[in-house]
């Protein structure tokens, strides 16, 4: 994974990137009828049920559009929510206010979302050893935000990005003609470049999982799209040479079952790709 400073990096990426796309030269409906001197107060209301998310991340966003708001801060990030609860409260320059509130909002109510998806995810393994991952497949250009969201929402993250861990899919190991030729491979080039990357390798049968297994240092074996039969016979024929993840397809229905068969982590895509924003505002207050 990503460093505590690259992510931090990550995060002022979006909040420049985002007020660059929302305000542009500015924001002339608020300039056009509130004097630049006025004050006000709003509140970030819920709406909705679920896990509040992005609570620190709006604190930075109002931070990076104006350092003399001040917020006062009612619910923390990871903590359930229900309708007519009160987030936060921000004071001082109405204008202020104004620009920051669209980012603010659509992106507490994605990370929410993600993080109340999480946390149900997380109760359905509750009395197993099976930890919930997320995947790549994420909005493009808020990655950081989403995996954020799953965090606290109780699950863990996979790799970042590309560049962060070595995993060797179905489509490297058919390009590189088998999985042991795409393992070997892999060593050395990450003997060559220096680097010193985990490796995962998806596995599509129990066949391949034997051709795995013959390799040192293999960090996890993907067993992809495997029955629950042939997942129990994968994790027993893994035993502690490797970790173990499920994925492909993985659902709330099927979740707990794919964890009794023994795996130390599911991933699903569906923790970001498949979720309904909470429904939360930002409203004046006198």
């Amino acid at each position: 994974m990503i460093n505590q400073e690259q992510f931090d990096a990550e995060i002022q990426l979006i909040i420049a990137n985002a007020i660059r796309e929302d305000v542009g030269d500015g924001d002339h409906s608020s300039l056009a009828c509130i004097p630049d001197t006025a004050t006000g107060k709003a509140k970030l209301l819920v709406k909705d049920e679920g896990v509040i998310a992005g609570v620190d991340f709006a604190l930075e966003v109002f931070t990076y559009v104006d350092a003399n708001l001040e917020v006062e801060v009612l619910i923390k990030d990871g903590q359930k929510v229900t309708h007519g609860d009160v987030v936060l409260y921000v004071t001082g320059s109405s204008l202020s206010i104004l620009k920051a509130e669209r980012l603010v909002l659509n992106t507490m109510q994605r990370m929410s979302a993600i993080a109340t998806k999480t946390a149900y995810y997380v109760e359905l393994l509750k009395g197993t050893d099976t930890k919930i991952l997320d995947t790549r497949k994420t909005t493009p250009g808020i990655r950081a935000l989403e995996k954020w969201a799953v965090k606290i929402g109780g699950g863990e993250n996979h790799r970042f990005a590309l560049y962060d861990m070595i995993m060797l899919k179905d489509n490297h190991i058919d390009f590189a003609g088998g999985v042991s030729q795409a393992i070997q491979q892999t060593k050395e080039y990450l003997k060559k470049q220096n680097k010193d990357l985990k490796i995962i390798v998806e596995a599509r049968n129990l066949k391949e999982i034997e051709e795995i297994i013959q390799f040192d240092g293999i960090h996890r074996i993907l067993i992809d799209n495997f029955n629950y039969q042939d997942t129990k016979k994968a994790v027993a024929l893994i035993g502690t040479k490797a970790g173990t993840e499920s994925s492909g397809g993985i659902n709330e229905e099927t979740l707990r079952k794919y964890a009794e068969c023994g795996v130390q982590y599911i991933s699903s895509g569906a923790l970001t790709h498949s979720v309904y924003n909470l429904d939360l505002s930002l409203k004046a207050v006198d």
